[in-house]
Order: C-alpha cells, then sequence, then structure tokens
C-alpha cells in the first residue's frame, strides 16, 4: 500500500500519468495525463482507488484522520492556482467531486458539483461575477445533487418523481414557464429554500454549512456509491473485481451556466454506435454538465453535419433548426474549432476513439474528462479495422481491441425489411444504440426484472432513464426513452450492454401513475408490443418480425485476422444440417459435438425409438432400430455433407432412456395400441426405467455395453451416410466418439462393436471409408488413467459439462437453488457451469492431456462443454495445448477471437 494517498494536477503539471489508471481509477490517470500533454484542465486532486479499500476495511472515521493533512494540502494547492479560497465569501473557490474507477462505470457512482456553496458564500459569489442568477443557479443544483447524493433524498415510491423535481415543477408552474434556464433569480432562491425545507423534512437532517463538511460528505459519499446497488449490478455484469475500488477525483470549478457565451458538452471523437470515423457530440448553452446526460433539457448537436442530421431524424425543418437549435460550429465557432482540435489530438495520444466531457466558461475551453468510449459491438469492429487501416495501432493491438463477447451484438437479429414496409411506424426519436427489439412495453424497472423472469420480452419505456434503472434495462430487449440524447445516461449504458435503445423521442408522453403511454394520439398499455429500430430511431406499433443479421466486411476482416493468429481451432456443436452451415459461414472447422439423441424426437423417429427402448427382447430391440436406421442415416448425410472436408464428431447414445417414453397416460396408451401391447405391459416397462439419479444412472457408453445393438445401429448409419457421400465425390471426415467411460474397459467394449460394425458395413457396400473412435472424457476417473484410455482412443473431448459436475459434486439440474447465495457470499466467484474452473475441473482437464499424450503423442484433445465458447475458458484450453475447442453456432466468432487473443498474448 503506497503511503502517498493524494495525487495532485494543474497547469500543466501532475504527479500521476495515463499509465497509473490501477492506482489514480481512468478518470485521475487521464486527467493527469491531460495536464502534461498541455490540456486545459481545471487544477485538482485525486485520492487513490487503495483508499477505497482502506475506507471499507477500517471504516469513515479512521480514513478520514489518514486523509485530513494530504487533502487539505491538495486544496490549498488548488486555490494557488485558481487565485481563490474554498470558503471564503469575497472569492470562494468551489470544487466538483467525481468518481473514476480503473474500469469505465459511466453513471454507475455518484458526481457532486458546485460544492463550497452556503447562504453567504453564494451572495460573495454574486458579487465577484456580477451575475446574481448564475450564483443560485448553482446554489440549487447543489443542494440538489448533495441532497440525492450524501443526504440520500430519493422518491419514497416508484411511482413518484424524484422529490427535487416535484418541487422545480412546482415553482415553473407558478409563472407558466417550462424550461429550468428560464428561471428568475427569486424563483431559484425560491428553490434553494424548499430544497432544504424538503431535506430537513424527509431525512431530519439540516444541510451542512461548512465547505469542509460538505467535501467530506461527498468524498466518502463517492466511496459509498462504490457498494452501491447498480455499481454491484454493473461489475457483475462487466466482470469488474470489487477489490479495484474507486478514486475520488476533486476539481475546481469551472462554469458552463454563467450565460450565453458558457456551455457544456460530451463529445466522441468517432460515432459510438456505428464506428464512423465522424466526431460528433452534444452541448448546452448556459449549463451544467448533469443537464446534458440527464435529458432533461434538449441538448444541441456539436457539429453542423450532426445537427441537420438530427433535425431530419425529428422532422424539425432548416429554419427552426438553424433559430431554436444550432450546432456549437455555427454559433461558437472559436470554441468548435479548438475543440475539435483537442479531441484529435486527444484520440492520436491514445490511440483509440475518446468519450470527452467539456466546459466552456464564458468563452474559455476546459476538459473534464476523457477515457475510451463506450462502444456498440458494431463501432468496436469498425474502429479497430479502420484504426489498423490508418497506421494508428498494429495488427495484434487490433485483435486485443476487440472484446469477444461483444461480437455477440453483431449477430443479433434485424428487421425483416418485408415486416418494416407493412409496420406502422408511431414516432421517431435517436438512433442511440443499433439493434432491432420487440417486447411487451414496461414502465419500471423491477417490473422489467420480474417479466423478464417469467419468460416474457420486453421493452422498457421511460421519461428518462437513471443509474437504479440498470437492472431493468440488462433485462429488458431494448430501451425508448422520452428525453435524453445521444450522450444521455439510456444511450451510453445501452450502448456498453449492446441493448437497443431509442432515445429523446420527444412525441412520447408517459404516465407513471396510469402506467400508460401516448403518441400522437395512440395509447399504449402495459403490456401492449411496441418494437423500436435502434438503428433509424424509428418507434412501431406491435410485433415486427425479425431475420438473422449478416456478417459485415470489418467484421470479415476481423475474422480473418484471427485465422492468421490463432493456433487453436474452433469447431462447432451442432446437431442439424442447418446449425452446422451457420457455424461454418462464421468459420467453423468441424464439429465437436454432434449430439444424437436430438434426433429422436420427431414423430415417427420417435415412436421407433418408444418401441426400441419398451421392447422386451434382443429381437424386438433390432426390428425397431432397422426403422430408426434410415432417419438416422439421413440426418448424417445432411450435417457431413454441411461440413464437407472437415471433421464430424458424432456423439453416441448418451441420455437415460427414460427421456425418450411417455410419462402422461394418453401417450402411454397409444404406445400399448402400436405396439399390440396391454397399457399395463408398457407402464411396467415404463416404470422399470425409472431411477434415483439419472445423470449416474443407465446412460452413456452403459446404454451400449447393455443393448450393443443401439452403438451397432448408429455405427452404420453415421458410416453408410459417409460412403453415400463419398461416392457423390465429397470429402466426409467421420468421428464416432463414447461417451461417458471411466474404465478403460468400457470404451474397448464399444470400440469392438464400432470396428465390426465398420467392417462389416465396407464389405458390404465395397468401400472404405477412414474414420477415427475416440471418447468423451467427462468423469473424473478417466482424466485420472487417461494414459490408459490413450492406448485405445484415438482423440479426447473433454465434456466439461459433466466433468464440472462430477468434480464439484454440484447437479447442474438443481443448481439454481443454491448458486444466487454462494455468488452473493463469494463462495464462489462465477458460475463454474459458464466459466471453466481452472484449477479444479481445469488440472483434471491438463493432467489428462499430458497422460494422454505420454502413451500416444499424436492424441487429438479438444473440448465440447458450454465452456468452449467463453473467452476465459478458451484461453486456458490454448495455454493446456488442446488442439480445439468447440461451442454453439453463434459463439464460433467469439471462440474465434479469444483464439487469436490467447495466441498474441503468449
Amino acid at each position: 500500500m503506497s503511503e502517498k494517498r493524494v495525487y495532485t494536477f494543474g497547469n500543466g503539471k501532475a504527479e500521476g500519468r495515463a499509465d497509473m489508471r490501477n492506482l489514480l481509477g481512468g478518470k485521475g490517470a487521464n486527467l493527469a495525463e491531460m495536464n502534461l500533454i498541455g490540456i486545459p484542465v481545471p487544477p485538482g486532486f485525486t485520492i487513490t482507488t487503495d483508499v477505497c479499500n482502506e475506507y471499507f476495511e477500517k471504516g469513515k472515521e479512521k480514513v478520514v484522520a489518514l486523509l485530513k493533512n494530504e487533502v487539505e494540502q491538495a486544496v490549498k494547492h488548488v486555490e494557488g492556482l485558481m487565485k481563490s479560497k474554498f470558503g471564503d465569501v469575497e472569492n470562494p473557490l468551489l470544487v466538483s467531486v467525481r468518481s473514476g474507477a480503473r474500469a469505465s462505470m459511466p453513471g454507475m457512482m455518484d458526481t457532486i458539483l458546485n460544492l463550497g456553496l452556503n447562504d453567504k458564500v453564494v451572495e460573495g459569489l454574486a458579487r465577484k461575477t456580477g451575475n446574481e442568477r448564475f450564483a443560485y443557479d448553482s446554489y440549487r443544483r447543489f443542494v440538489q445533487m448533495y441532497g440525492d447524493v450524501v443526504l440520500g433524498m430519493k422518491p419514497v415510491n416508484k411511482e413518484d418523481i424524484d422529490p427535487f423535481e416535484a418541487i422545480i415543477i412546482d415553482v415553473k408552474g407558478m409563472r407558466g414557464i417550462s424550461l429550468d434556464n428560464e428561471m428568475n433569480v427569486d424563483e431559484l432562491k425560491l428553490l434553494v429554500k424548499r430544497f432544504k425545507e424538503a431535506i430537513k423534512q424527509q431525512t431530519g437532517k439540516d444541510f451542512p454549512t461548512d465547505p469542509m463538511e460538505q467535501l467530506w460528505g461527498a468524498i466518502c459519499a463517492v466511496f459509498d456509491s462504490w457498494m452501491n446497488e447498480r455499481a454491484i449490478l454493473y461489475r457483475k455484469m462487466e466482470g469488474i473485481p470489487a477489490e479495484w475500488g474507486t478514486a475520488v477525483s476533486v476539481m475546481a470549478m469551472v462554469f458552463g451556466n454563467m450565460g450565453n457565451t458558457s456551455a457544456t458538452g460530451v463529445c466522441f471523437s468517432r460515432d459510438a454506435a456505428t464506428g464512423e470515423n465522424i466526431f460528433n457530440g452534444e452541448y448546452l448553452v448556459n449549463a451544467q454538465g448533469e443537464d446534458v446526460v440527464a435529458g432533461i433539457r434538449t441538448p444541441q448537436q456539436i457539429t453542423k453535419e450532426g445537427s441537420i442530421r438530427w433535425a431530419h431524424l425529428q422532422g424539425i425543418d432548416e429554419e427552426i433548426r438553424v433559430t431554436k437549435y444550432p450546432s456549437m460550429e455555427e454559433t461558437m465557432p472559436e470554441i468548435f474549432a479548438q475543440l475539435d482540435n483537442i479531441q484529435a489530438k486527444l484520440e492520436r495520444h491514445y490511440h483509440d476513439m475518446q468519450d470527452m466531457e467539456f466546459t466552456v466558461q464564458e468563452g474559455h475551453l476546459w476538459f473534464l474528462q476523457t477515457r475510451n468510449g463506450k462502444r456498440t459491438g458494431t463501432a468496436m469492429v469498425k474502429i479497430a479495422m479502420d484504426l489498423l487501416h490508418e497506421g494508428e495501432i498494429d495488427e495484434k493491438t487490433a485483435l486485443e481491441r476487440c472484446e469477444p463477447n461483444k461480437l455477440d451484438e453483431l449477430l443479433h437479429p434485424v428487421f425483416d425489411k418485408e415486416a418494416l414496409a407493412k409496420a406502422k411506424t408511431l414516432t421517431r426519436g435517436l438512433p442511440a444504440s443499433p439493434g432491432a427489439a420487440c417486447g411487451q412495453v414496461v414502465f419500471f424497472a423491477d417490473d422489467a426484472e420480474r417479466w423478464h423472469e417469467e419468460g416474457k420480452q420486453v421493452v422498457m419505456v421511460r421519461i428518462e432513464t437513471s443509474p437504479e434503472d440498470l437492472a431493468g434495462m440488462s433485462a429488458a430487449e431494448g430501451i425508448l426513452t422520452a428525453r435524453g440524447g445521444m450522450t444521455s445516461h439510456a444511450a451510453v449504458v445501452a450502448r456498453g450492454m449492446g441493448k437497443c435503445c431509442v432515445s429523446g423521442a420527444g412525441a412520447l408522453n408517459i404516465n407513471y401513475k396510469a402506467r400508460t403511454a401516448e403518441i400522437d394520439g395512440n395509447v399504449i398499455h402495459e403490456g401492449d408490443y411496441l418494437s423500436i429500430n435502434g438503428s433509424t430511431g424509428e418507434v412501431y406499433l406491435g410485433e415486427v418480425t425479425t431475420k438473422p443479421a449478416e456478417v459485415t466486411g470489418d467484421f470479415a476482416q476481423l475474422m480473418d485476422l484471427c485465422h492468421k493468429y490463432s493456433r487453436l481451432k474452433v469447431r462447432t456443436n451442432a446437431d442439424t444440417p442447418h446449425d452446422a452451415e451457420v457455424a461454418r459461414n462464421f468459420g467453423a472447422e468441424g464439429i465437436g459435438l454432434c449430439r444424437t439423441e436430438h434426433m429422436f424426437f420427431e414423430n415417427e423417429k420417435i415412436k421407433a425409438m418408444r418401441e426400441m427402448i419398451l421392447a422386451d427382447s434382443k429381437e424386438g430391440r433390432e426390428r425397431a432400430l432397422e426403422k430408426l436406421l434410415p432417419y438416422q442415416r439421413q440426418d448424417f448425410y445432411g450435417i457431413l455433407k454441411a461440413m464437407d472436408g472437415y471433421p464430424v464428431n458424432v456423439r453416441l447414445l448418451d441420455p437415460p432412456l427414460h427421456e425418450f417414453v411417455p410419462h402422461d397416460l394418453e401417450g402411454q396408451r397409444v404406445m400399448a395400441d402400436e405396439m399390440g401391447v396391454s397399457i399395463e405391459e408398457i407402464q411396467r416397462r415404463v416404470n422399470s426405467l425409472s431411477e434415483h439419479n439419472p445423470m449416474l444412472g443407465h446412460r452413456g457408453c452403459r446404454l451400449g455395453n447393455t443393448y450393443p445393438e443401439i452403438t451397432a445401429m448408429q455405427t452404420r448409419a453415421i458410416l453408410g451416410a459417409a460412403i453415400d457421400l463419398k461416392k457423390e465425390g465429397y470429402n466426409p471426415k467421420p468421428e464416432i466418439m463414447v461417451p461417458l467411460i471411466g474404465i478403460v474397459n468400457e470404451f474397448d467394449a464399444q470400440e469392438q462393436v464400432i470396428r465390426a460394425t465398420a467392417k462389416e458395413l465396407f464389405e458390404k457396400e465395397g468401400t472404405e471409408i477412414p474414420f477415427k473412435v475416440g471418447t468423451m472424457i467427462e468423469i473424473p476417473r478417466a482424466a485420472l488413467t487417461a494414459e490408459n484410455i490413450a492406448k485405445k482412443a484415438e482423440y479426447f473431448s473433454f465434456g466439461t459439462n459433466d466433468l464440472t459436475q462430477m468434480t464439484f459434486g454440484y447437479s447442474r439440474d438443481d443448481i439454481s437453488s443454491f448458486l444466487p447465495v454462494y455468488l452473493e457470499k463469494k463462495i464462489l466467484k462465477v458460475d463454474p457451469f459458464q466459466v471453466l474452473d481452472q484449477t479444479g475441473v481445469g488440472q483434471l482437464v491438463e493432467m489428462a492431456v499430458k497422460k494422454g499424450r505420454s502413451t500416444r503423442p499424436d492424441l487429438k484433445c479438444g473440448i465440447c462443454g458450454e465452456h468452449g465458447g467463453e473467452p476465459s475458458s478458451v484461453k486456458f484450453c490454448h495455454r493446456v495445448g488442446l488442439d480445439y475447442v468447440s461451442c454453439s453456432p453463434f459463439r464460433v466468432p467469439i471462440a474465434r477471437l479469444a483464439a487469436a487473443q490467447a495466441a498474441v498474448e503468449e
């Protein structure tokens, strides 16, 4: 633990720098770096992330005592640079207090502006600036933010609006005005008075007047916000460890609300939704930063091009645009030129798309923040590929810039063009985060969560979202807001999550109490269907059908890079020709798991399957299997053809037989009629299949060894299909996998059946097909004795779903009853069925690979459990020397990127 807890910056100097983000958080490190490269930044200081951990270990009082001297010295440093004094009546210094973790968490933690004001200081500020309206506007904002963040003033019921907002509406209503910036000095003074009374009434606390007491309250509130519900949820979603902590940055205030030569804004060096190389952003004249992201006023566009595009989307004509919503490029051309130069400089410096916050105080531009911007999956790929072509980054960096799981967004469905042509467009907002979403309307975050858990698809509709809505946003298919621009909370968070979002749909009138929304006379009730297009901003009535996404040029280029650098191959888990084709289009190089049981559930097949299971003799089973053979052969023909030239690994029948038989009386009656036996006989056979613990019962190779005729039929079907294809000029590469072995003898018995059946088939057909016989390693004993098994088996495929189940002793069907508690209590860090347990289950995998290759050096090894598409698990597979991973078709690109990153990281 560093003894130094506070790092200062200002006037082109800084004690920190960009590579200290772990200690200073992203914001603190970048504020220091911007000073060092000559960007105008208000002076301030950063309290380190280590202090956040101390705060939760040692408690508030001890940490305040530890920090006291350093913070007081740092305040003096800022006073010296700003030539003003904190708490002074005649020449006051005001500060902002902001959070900043090492990973960007937009809107999840708390910020307080204008700190240092009280009834006397506000009068001094008014005299000093000669602007009484500005002074009291700043004061009411401070009381509102401090009351919310530090003193805990929140709505009592979810249907209620924010208590401060209710007072603002009331005060504006007295004079019939609609915008906050239309309030006069007397109305702002009245707000301060009523805000303080409301705080006292609801919390029982007086608003603090001592600036130092205010500062400590704000610093501690920012630390506390690291452990608030929404921050915890966001960290869980993004995989950010709690022990990273947040830094606290305290900066001298610069004011965007000092009149018409002042402004505040947020901008991006490239489009965060599409990735296009277009400088864009939003600003407000005579406002403070929270106004832009909160969506209370309609922000204006920074560039003229952006302003024209925005007006077109809103249906506003050019004359009104120029008079009411001009761009910064048009109203403040000199400031715009400076801003444009600095954003380009920052992107070149960081070699990545920047998300920046700035303030203009009476014609002087200040930067308050820069960070690598949150972006959609589409933008992530485009920006990485564009920066590579521009020579800003190299190929390996382009691969590392892309987050494997975010590729999932590029594969999401889009609206079908024909369905769109027939859809009724209700209104249009801003295309804040691309994608197509359709679902039932809900107005509250907790309802979105509950409906989602009930299996419903929902679109969350809000006036504006706030960080409290995070869980609901995560559960929704898409988000629609009445207020807010492209940099509002809804837009930024939705892009980070890869959720479809339309913001600022001004025609939308929401009544939370009635749970209805009205758009141009159309009333939408909770539960009605809406469809939203996050790529165009359009909102449609009802359900609009979707179709699969298409792979774009940038995406294809990224996949080519993955192919160039990966050592680990990626196969797919596929049971149908369609799935095999989808995966092959995404670059899968074979099938790592083809489950045969999924093929038995169609009409005629399930009848023959049940007949086989319920037969009471070998002859009866063989008769039923003869009926199944042509179906199975046809299934394998389609899959082997779709994967022509690539290996197809077919797992022999695995699940317990009771899964295939009818358990309802009607089904049993039909079965009895078809087989010509009594219903009692069918019931007796069904009951005899019942097991206390079927996952550990009569399944896998135990079925094949009890009823070798099943293995023989499946072998004839697989190799027969391959022979048919070979005769047609194809190049099938079948692999036959024996499941669930724990002893080499189990494999041995099955291999003898497979080889004998193949020999007989090849003689009959007059042609041979090369094929391999391998096994699934999914029982710990098989991993422990892998050197013996490899003497017989030609390849290993790790079935990590069952291997995890048997290593932990957790039933994957029943884990949900205790998993949430285990995660909450940190007994488990992650669900071991989602993310491979590298120390336990992984040790078995690594050991089995080494032992297997000690007796068969050319042993091919792969993984085909759910973990085959999870990035950290894929990287583990690379490190332990597996040849391939196998995953579901839509996770193939994710696994390919993770495999390439593993090679680059090595």
